[in-house]
């Protein structure tokens, strides 16, 4: 079955080891944004072009797509685009990960090398859960996030819409962390992230700065 691959970034990179390593989708090539890398090779995938020559591409029949941008707003914008257009968003799943029993998956979601989701999680659109993090339990990973690489969250947390959650944080049970919310790598959250938050260090703090409405 074949799909495109929208991105041709790192992750992007990763995106496309994981489905020639799951082997059920057969990528053919990469859209993206930047002008200059139309008509080059991304690990011996062409990059055909930008967002626009999507609906010729649809026409020819290809049918299926995965947004494969790091970045959470922008993910969520291109995968609705696809939507919009008619495209089947696919989800990337390495054969390495371990998904337990009755975990709930969206749409264009990514799950990493070595990664482990718990039962009864759920894993909405557009997510990410990046290489070798831990889901645990009853966990809910809203539309957009990103849990990046060694990244813990314990039983019934719950990360809202487009948070970041970053490498080697670590989250207790029962815990939200607010949409659009980041939280720094090697964290360590006792208490909840209000939304549009910033939290670092051990135990995370919010920096000042941060928890402002964003509007865009």
């Amino acid at each position: 079955m074949e799909t495109l691959i929208i991105g041709a970034g790192g992750h992007g990179r990763v995106v496309l080891d994981i489905l020639r390593a799951a082997g059920q989708y057969t990528p053919v090539g990469f859209i993206d944004s930047d002008p200059t890398l139309a008509g080059t090779q991304v690990m011996d995938l062409d990059v055909l072009g930008d967002i626009n020559l999507l609906p010729k591409l649809r026409k020819q029949n290809i049918s299926r797509a995965i947004v494969a941008i790091g970045d959470n707003r922008n993910r969520l914008t291109q995968a609705q685009f696809l939507l919009e257009h008619g495209f089947e968003l696919i989800n990337a799943i390495h054969p390495t990960s371990r998904l337990c029993s009755g975990v709930q998956i969206g749409r264009n979601v990514v799950i990493a090398a070595g990664a482990i989701v718990c039962t009864q999680s759920t894993l909405a659109d557009s997510t990410i859960i990046n290489t070798g993090a831990i889901v645990d339990h009853e966990c809910r990973i809203e539309a957009g996030s990103h849990i990046a690489p060694g990244a813990i969250l314990a039983g019934r947390v719950r990360v809202e819409q487009g948070a970041f959650v970053g490498i080697g944080a670590r989250i207790i049970q029962n815990l939200t962390i607010g949409s659009f919310a980041i939280v720094g790598a090697g964290a360590v959250v006792l208490e909840d992230v209000p939304l549009n938050a910033t939290v670092v260090g051990v135990p995370a703090r919010q920096l000042p700065s941060s928890n402002r409405t964003v509007t865009a």
